[in-house]
C-alpha cells in the first residue's frame, strides 16, 4: 500500500465554491459494496435509501471563526493564525503564517490589541505553534475570538461565502472545530423531518475537526504518517441508540468520516458495543481496518492522498472508491467541502 494508491487527478473546475441551494438539492452517488453498483441520485432522495429502524449518527460540532489576522508586536509584520484545538482555557494549538518568523516568545496583536497572543511553544513535528491568548477589554478570550475571527474555509474555496452559516450544519451546537463536518452540510430541517417520518432514528456525537483535515499525506508510505489527535465525545444517548439499533437488526449510518472515527474509537473490540466515551482519538483508518460499528456512511468527495480518502477506501475498497470517483468526475459532480455526496452501503 502506497500513498500514490489514493491519488487521482482533481479537476479544479469541479471544486464547488458554494453549497447547493437548497442544500438537499445536491447530487448523491450511491455505492453498494455487495454488488459494486453505482447509481446517480439527488440527496433529498435519502429517505428512500433508509429502512425503518436504521439510525443516522451525526457530528454536532460547529465551526469556530478560527482564522485570526493580526501583526507581530515587535515588527508590525502581518500574521495569520488558524486555531486548531484548545489545550486548556485560552491556550490553543495553531497554524501560523508566516511560521518561520513567528518563534516561541513572539507576541501577536489582533484587533488593535483587543486580543493578544503569546507563542509559548513550537511543535517541530507539525510546524504548529501553541499560543496563549489574553483579552484586553470587557470580552472574554472566546468572545474576542468570535468578534475578530473569520470562518476558516479550506484553501481550495477561493470565493467568500455570503453567509457564515453556509459552512455550518443545521444540527451543529457548540463551536469547537477548525472545519465543518461537511457530510452534514447537505441536510435541511425538512429533510431531517422526512428521515424521522421514515422511521429512522437520529443520534449525535462530537468530534472537533482539526489539523489533518488540512494536510494531505506527504509520506510515500501512509503507515509513516502521524495522524494528530482530535477531541471526541460519544454520549450515553448515542451509544445506547447505536447498540439498540444493532440489537434489533437496524443499520448504523455515519454522517461523515468524523462520525465514523468517533464511533469506531468508542467501540469495545471484544463486545462490539459502543461505550460512552470522551477523550482524544488518533485512530488512523486504512484499508484492512475492521469496522465494528458503522454499517453505512454518507460522505463527501475528498482531496487526493488524504487520510479521509483512505478511510473511505477502507470501508468500500480502494478499487470501488476510485471507480466511484472516476464516475463522479466523468459525470461532472461537484467535489470537496461544498460539493456533492456519496452514500456507501
Amino acid at each position: 500500500m502506497r500513498t500514490d494508491d489514493f491519488d487521482y487527478e482533481l479537476p479544479t473546475g469541479l471544486i464547488a465554491q458554494a453549497p447547493a441551494e437548497p442544500r438537499d438539492s445536491c447530487r448523491l452517488l450511491t455505492v453498494e459494496r455487495t454488488n459494486c453498483m453505482l447509481s446517480d441520485r439527488v440527496f433529498r432522495e435519502l429517505p428512500k435509501l433508509l429502512n425503518p429502524g436504521d439510525l443516522l449518527v451525526v457530528n454536532e460540532t460547529r465551526v469556530l471563526p478560527a482564522r485570526l489576522r493580526g501583526v507581530k508586536a515587535d515588527t508590525g509584520g502581518a500574521v495569520e493564525v488558524l486555531l486548531l484545538r484548545e489545550r486548556y482555557e485560552g491556550t490553543w494549538e495553531c497554524l501560523v503564517k508566516p511560521g518561520r518568523r513567528v518563534r516561541a516568545g513572539s507576541k501577536l496583536l489582533f484587533g488593535d490589541g483587543l486580543l493578544t497572543g503569546l507563542v509559548v511553544a513550537e511543535d517541530r513535528e507539525t510546524g504548529g505553534r501553541v499560543v496563549q491568548f489574553t483579552a484586553h477589554g470587557p470580552e472574554s478570550v472566546i468572545a474576542a475570538i468570535h468578534s475578530l475571527g473569520e470562518m476558516p474555509l479550506p484553501p481550495y474555496i477561493t470565493r467568500e461565502i455570503d453567509d457564515p452559516e453556509q459552512y455550518q450544519t443545521v444540527f451543529g451546537v457548540e463551536e469547537r472545530s477548525a472545519a465543518a463536518p461537511t457530510a452534514g452540510l447537505h441536510f435541511t430541517e425538512e429533510l431531517l423531518a422526512r428521515v424521522a417520518d421514515a422511521g429512522v432514528g437520529l443520534a449525535r456525537v462530537e468530534l472537533d475537526v482539526g489539523l489533518d483535515t488540512f494536510r494531505p499525506v506527504a509520506e510515500d508510505d501512509p503507515l509513516d504518517h502521524v495522524i494528530h489527535t482530535e477531541r471526541f465525545r460519544v454520549p450515553p444517548s448515542a451509544s445506547d441508540a447505536v447498540n439498540e439499533t444493532h440489537e434489533r437488526g437496524g443499520r448504523v449510518i455515519a454522517v461523515g468520516t468524523t462520525t465514523v472515527r468517533a464511533l469506531e474509537s468508542a467501540t469495545d473490540e471484544r463486545s462490539r458495543l459502543v461505550i460512552p466515551t470522551e477523550g482524544d482519538t488518533d485512530l488512523f483508518i486504512l484499508p484492512g481496518f475492521r469496522f465494528l460499528t458503522v454499517d453505512a456512511m454518507i460522505t463527501n468527495f475528498h482531496v487526493p492522498r488524504s487520510t479521509l480518502l483512505m478511510l473511505v477506501s477502507a470501508f468500500a475498497s480502494r478499487d470501488l472508491v476510485m471507480r466511484a470517483y472516476a464516475h463522479a468526475i466523468a459525470e461532472r459532480y461537484r467535489l470537496l467541502s461544498f460539493g456533492d455526496a456519496l452514500f456507501i452501503s
